[in-house]
């Protein structure tokens, strides 16, 4: 696959771009994949909402499909995609492997937002402390289709438990400094992308237009990785013990993705 049909590609993601990530916390990107990319994995990503049951997830506030890269050939070849991989891997500055997967979807007029939170406390994981996610816009995500947004800075605050997605207080509660914060709303056009940190509090408000906001989410994990024995749906069927690396085919390298 050539790089020159991306907007945005390793090579020329700007210097000032990297540090606007390392210094905020996430930062947009244009025009990650193709046109052609977005009508196909959009298509794929309708497809697989009606038929996959395993790990998914439904409520008010979105339907979430996870790991949809081991389950459909299409959307492996998005979770996969060597041009979102690269990028990752140059803003975090240190080796990364693929965590998980997962499709987002908010319905119309959901009437639901997804609350201020952390994602890293959620995840059963040591010696991780670079984890990022790509959500990958699959059609336009203005403010109204429940876009993201972000507090800058964020990031730093490496302490805190997982919180509640839906109570609005409860990212408040837990660090009330991050009430006086700045916020800063990201919309995107289909093919967008923007890449976050995993300590970032970030929320995306609820979906007020008559078309789906479907996003499609790559989270990766520093390539040291181990495992904590928490409860988590990835891990719990594969019998890891507390601080085994988190490694092998359920969680390839950057390296391995950019070399296929």
């Amino acid at each position: 696959m050539t790089t020159s049909i991306y907007m945005t590609t390793a090579e020329n993601l700007s210097t000032e771009t990297i540090e606007t990530y390392r210094r905020q916390g996430f930062v947009s990107i244009r025009g990650i994949i193709s046109p052609e990319e977005v009508a196909r994995f959009r298509a794929a990503t309708l497809e697989t909402q009606k038929r996959i049951k395993s790990y998914s997830h439904h409520s008010n506030i979105f339907t979430q499909l996870v790991n949809v890269w081991r389950e459909d050939t299409t959307i492996r070849q998005l979770t996969l995609h060597p041009n979102v991989a690269a990028i990752a891997q140059r803003l975090a500055g240190v080796p990364l492997r693929i965590w998980h997967d997962q499709t987002l979807i908010k319905e119309p007029h959901n009437n639901a937002p997804t609350e201020f939170h952390q994602d890293q406390p959620y995840w059963p994981h040591t010696n991780s402390t670079h984890a990022l996610s790509a959500w990958i816009a699959l059609v336009d995500v203005p403010a109204e289709r429940g876009c993201m947004t972000f507090i800058p800075g964020s990031q730093t605050k490496t302490e805190l438990t997982s919180q509640d997605l839906s109570d609005a207080h409860d990212l408040m509660r837990k660090c009330p400094d991050l009430v006086w914060m700045q916020r800063v709303t990201v919309p995107l056009k289909a093919g967008d992308c923007t890449f976050h940190h995993a300590r970032i509090a970030h929320m995306a408000t609820p979906n007020f237009t008559d078309e789906q906001r479907i996003a499609h989410v790559v989270i990766y994990m520093d390539a040291s990785t181990t495992y904590t024995a928490k409860r988590h749906v990835i891990t719990d069927p594969l019998g890891l013990q507390m601080g085994q690396k988190l490694e092998g085919d359920f969680f390839p390298t950057v390296e391995e993705i950019v070399a296929h």
